[in-house]
């Protein structure tokens, strides 16, 4: 708590922005757009810069500025259409409830990894289901699918029921494993970045993909398999639900 507490003591001394009906969307789309910049900064240079070139995935593809702007106009207006509602609902029924005291440090990690485990089973499980069953494949998953090499921007290129509905997974699991305030932001923020990661593109050195031993973590390798041959790769982050639903590919295979 003690290592914690000046930061959320900060944050406290912002609490009419944490109270505001805005500030969940202003966050999301600000930490989303945040982590997509290192990303397409690299897809601008990548071209002119062999090292960069040799860590992209799809070395011969490259993001249309149409593709960035099209990605980007429908992030922004599945926030502004839908998820802004829905948060301002959540606002006036329940509003947030800011404690004095910070988690102590173990906790709030603890607190953070449960709730990815808990969101990464239920994307497989979702993930899964909408590549099985034809019908929600056509109606709400294609969308997700239109670029067979992910970008940065790509990450949230959905249609409404997918980012809501995902969108929900996301906000609910900390309010039911009863996660600190702190918690909840670290694992938003976690999750925007790990999301981001896996559709960028590229395996860089520091990617989480290579960091985490014994393949426990699939990162964005594990990803763009997944948009190249979809019927693998269901797991968002890590690979223990593949591997037991006999769906987990590391290398491409002719299909």
């Amino acid at each position: 708590m003690v290592l914690l507490q000046p930061l959320w003591s900060f944050l406290l001394g912002q609490a009419s922005l944490l109270h505001s009906p805005v500030f969940p969307v202003l966050f999301s789309v600000c930490a989303y757009l945040s982590c997509c910049a290192p990303f397409l900064l690299l897809d601008l240079l990548a071209p002119r810069w062999p090292l960069l070139r040799s860590y992209k995935l799809q070395p011969h593809s490259a993001p249309s500025w149409a593709s960035v702007r099209g990605c980007l106009a429908l992030t922004l207006y599945n926030h502004a259409v839908f998820i802004f509602p829905l948060t301002l609902a959540h606002w006036y029924l329940k509003p947030a409830h800011l404690p004095q005291e910070a988690p102590p440090l173990p906790r709030l990690l603890a607190q953070v990894l449960v709730c990815l485990l808990l969101f990464d089973f239920q994307s497989f499980a979702w993930h899964l289901l909408h590549h099985r069953v034809p019908w929600l494949y056509r109606t709400f998953h294609k969308v997700h699918h239109t670029y067979s090499s992910p970008s940065a921007l790509t990450t949230e290129h959905s249609g409404s029921w997918e980012t809501l509905s995902l969108g929900l997974f996301a906000a609910a699991d900390p309010v039911l494993l009863g996660l600190h305030p702190l918690s909840q932001l670290l694992f938003f923020l976690l999750n925007i970045w790990l999301s981001v990661e896996d559709h960028c593109g590229y395996e860089l050195p520091w990617a989480a993909g290579r960091l985490v031993p014994l393949g426990l973590y699939g990162g964005a390798r594990h990803h763009d398999l997944h948009h190249l041959q979809s019927s693998c790769n269901y797991a968002p982050y890590f690979t223990h639900w593949d591997r037991l639903a006999g769906t987990l590919r590391t290398h491409r295979t002719d299909e």
